[in-house]
């Protein structure tokens, strides 16, 4: 029993399935502030991304609970679907502790930019910013450089599409639903988790360059 014991007690946090556990943290915490929001609706500037409240009130914390905060139903049903299979497929290249740590600095990083934009573009400090689709964003700029020619499935399109097309065509397809559909989209944040994707894609395709040069081709 007692070798057992010292067995589970090394068990850690990248012992488990990462892309899984970031699933489960984020649709728990989807309920939890749910709730506190809907008996509370004042705790909503304590969780989401406002850069009026960066500004004035130094809400840094806010760069990571907006991270796991959803918009509704459909919100978190979409960003979680894509992340179960485009998550799943980076944790086996980067390996499990350096994808988890990607994928919070592209959601920081989607957040940070998207409160630039705020300031220098549009001047608009008053829109929330919630969701994983900065992080997420983040893997696929990632797969852009690595993986250019995967085939993939984007919506509403019935054949596979290679990723250098497929990642932008997401992107574009976004801002358009949000331009004509008037639908509240964070293509800022998303436009700035995919630059650090890309930006780590570079940077590891030139530090390894056979490794990542076999990937793009197996996966092609």
């Amino acid at each position: 029993m007692s070798e057992i014991y010292r067995i589970q007690k090394r068990r850690g946090l990248f012992d488990f399935n990462i892309t899984l556990l970031l699933i489960i943290i984020n649709v728990v915490c989807f309920v939890a502030f749910s709730l506190l929001i809907y008996f509370k609706p004042n705790f909503l500037d304590f969780i989401a991304l406002k850069p009026a409240n960066i500004l004035n009130n130094y809400s840094f914390w806010t760069f990571l609970t907006s991270m796991f905060m959803h918009a509704g139903f459909f919100h978190i049903f979409a960003n979680m679907l894509s992340l179960l299979f485009i998550g799943g497929f980076v944790e086996r290249i980067l390996g499990k502790k350096r994808y988890f740590s990607f994928y919070l600095i592209s959601g920081l990083f989607a957040g940070i930019f998207f409160v630039l934009a705020s300031l220098i573009l549009t001047s608009d400090f008053n829109t929330y910013a919630v969701g994983a689709s900065g992080a997420i964003f983040g893997l696929i700029g990632l797969l852009m450089v690595l993986t250019p020619n995967l085939p993939v499935y984007i919506m509403f399109i019935p054949i596979p599409v290679k990723m250098k097309y497929a990642a932008p065509a997401m992107l574009i397809s976004l801002w358009l639903i949000s331009l004509f559909g008037n639908v509240p989209v964070g293509n800022t944040a998303h436009l700035g988790g995919f630059l650090i994707g890309l930006a780590y894609g570079f940077y590891l395709r030139k530090k390894y360059k056979n490794k990542t040069k076999y990937l793009s081709k197996v996966f092609s």
